[in-house]
């Protein structure tokens, strides 16, 4: 009898299963916090970690974290909605086939150059505003362009998703990943930038390399295939335009004007009216394909709710603080290299119950960057082994909403996700603990 792999929402209650168990059989404890002036954050206190009374969740806890989980998830829902009805217009349109076509036309005798410029260009996403959740309404582009391309649509996703989670990964400039690590250990913001970037354009050369080289389908690859030019009409142009110059606009928003969830899904409500009714499609038309592209996108925000209430339920029973006890204490005994690489795995193996890299920031960085003075190692190393395990645990962990969000939306199982990145992906993993280990001696 052939079973099948579970489906992303299973798989999902599943964890929230296993974390209302762990929240049976790990004790109660918590850290002291302060607020963070310079961060405007909660932040722990090294040594104040305590064991406490704490109920524990039960049967009727864990069904009430689902829409628990759902509800406090509902901004980024809504901007998943909005985000995903303006590109839903976009693709009944017409215009993102044509432009799509036009693309590939262009690069037609360089497809190797299309292939970097499209994995830079989600890796630069990645470095600034860590890029993800914002790729799920893209989904229709990254088929199509797998089709086009004759292309596994794996691939496609390592080039952009992956991509972009490497730009997080080693990124010197992202507010909400190192920026805000080296805040909280107390480094000077932007320091090591140079190590970083060098490190940032090898590792993204190799990732974009090895997924252009095995992506290829190869039943087809020896086919002869006819490029015809694929001219852009005007009306196409300028709705490509309004579409895309609005993620521009988003980075920009997210970056220099401090906007949240609301205002990018205010900008993408108004970009999908404004491109449907430039398309012709009249004022009912254009309501009517927007409420289809809600339908598209609901189970993906539903996904990214879901991996939310793992936290609720750990949050609820106090054992996340346990965890992090448990994972960083012994480390202090043991020598530099060897600590280090435990951090490194400690920090990768926090990251499935504490999904949010920011929020994994603000938690550890206060007990890690301690750690390294005791260890006599620089706390930018610290920084290092928090960072670079943190956001490539995204590609893989399925308590990451948006990285399920996305691969549901592409119609690609999660085993089939994992089946295919998984040696790619630890073979990157490899690096970056090998990249962090250098930075013992770089910055001592």
């Amino acid at each position: 009898m052939n079973r099948s792999f579970p489906h992303p929402l299973i798989i999902l209650l599943i964890f929230i299963f296993l974390a209302g168990i762990a929240a049976y059989l790990i004790p109660s404890g918590k850290f002291e916090r302060i607020q963070d002036e310079l961060t405007g954050r909660e932040l722990v206190v090294p040594g104040s970690f305590q064991a406490i009374e704490q109920e524990k969740p039960g049967i009727g806890d864990l069904v009430l974290a689902i829409p628990e989980g759902v509800i406090a998830g509902a901004e980024i829902m809504v901007l998943i909605l909005f985000i995903g009805g303006a590109f839903f217009i976009v693709e009944k349109t017409g215009a993102l086939q044509a432009g799509i076509e036009a693309l590939i036309y262009r690069f037609r005798n360089s497809k190797a150059l299309l292939f970097y410029l499209l994995g830079f260009a989600f890796a630069l996403g990645g470095t600034a505003i860590s890029m993800q959740e914002e790729i799920i309404p893209m989904v229709p582009v990254i088929i199509i362009l797998a089709a086009k391309l004759r292309y596994d649509l794996r691939s496609i996703l390592a080039l952009t998703l992956g991509s972009s989670l490497i730009g997080a990964a080693f990124s010197p400039i992202n507010p909400f990943v190192s920026l805000l690590a080296q805040k909280v250990a107390e480094v000077e913001p932007f320091s090591g930038a140079a190590f970083r970037g060098v490190f940032w354009v090898i590792i993204l050369l190799g990732w974009i390399t090895y997924h252009r080289l095995t992506g290829a389908k190869k039943s087809i690859q020896e086919t002869e295939e006819e490029f015809k030019p694929s001219p852009i009409s005007g009306r196409f142009g300028l709705i490509l335009l309004i579409a895309f110059g609005g993620i521009g606009v988003m980075a920009y928003g997210i970056t220099a004007l401090d906007w949240g969830y609301n205002e990018m899904s205010a900008l993408f409500f108004v970009i999908g009216i404004t491109c449907g009714l430039i398309a012709g499609m009249g004022v009912n038309g254009t309501a009517r394909t927007y409420v289809q592209g809600f339908g598209e996108m609901i189970f993906a925000g539903i996904i990214v709710g879901l991996a939310r209430s793992i936290y609720l339920i750990l949050e609820k029973g106090a054992v996340i603080d346990p965890i992090i006890q448990g994972l960083f204490s012994p480390l202090e005994s043991l020598p530099e290299a060897v600590g280090v690489a435990g951090m490194f795995i400690s920090q990768a193996l926090i990251h499935i119950p504490v999904p949010s890299t920011s929020g994994q920031a603000v938690l550890t960085m206060p007990l890690t960057a301690p750690l390294m003075d005791l260890m006599q190692i620089p706390r930018q190393v610290a920084v290092l082994a928090y960072q670079y395990p943190a956001a490539l645990m995204d590609m893989v962990t399925p308590t990451n909403g948006g990285m399920m969000a996305i691969i549901a939306a592409s119609g690609i199982s999660f085993k089939d996700w994992i089946s295919y990145i998984w040696k790619s992906w630890l073979f990157l993993i490899m690096i970056a603990l090998l990249v962090t280990l250098l930075g013992i001696f770089w910055f001592g």
